[in-house]
């Protein structure tokens, strides 16, 4: 699990991220540290357009590599974890 929404109900949406990012995160507006799982560097992103596009795709996709190098290797190598992808 790397990044987490709800299917139904207000829009938030979280996820990992390392200590430089998640302090400057959480400095922005709307964004917070995620309940019950800011210890582990999760933000709570609470509107949409908190982040651009250009920064939702690098940190979902710094979130991916974040937990995926956490993984076995045997793990990464069956969900083809790579740090190119």
């Amino acid at each position: 699990m790397f990044c987490v929404t709800p299917v139904e109900g207000a829009f938030n949406a979280s996820f990992k991220c390392n200590d430089e990012d998640f302090a400057e995160l959480t400095e922005r507006e709307h964004i917070i540290p995620a309940p019950y799982m800011a210890k582990n560097k999760w933000v709570r992103i609470e509107k949409a357009s908190a982040l651009k596009k250009k920064e939702w795709k690098e940190y979902v996709l710094k979130s991916y590599h974040l937990v995926a190098s956490k993984l076995t290797k045997r793990v990464q190598k069956e969900i083809g974890f790579s740090l190119d992808a």
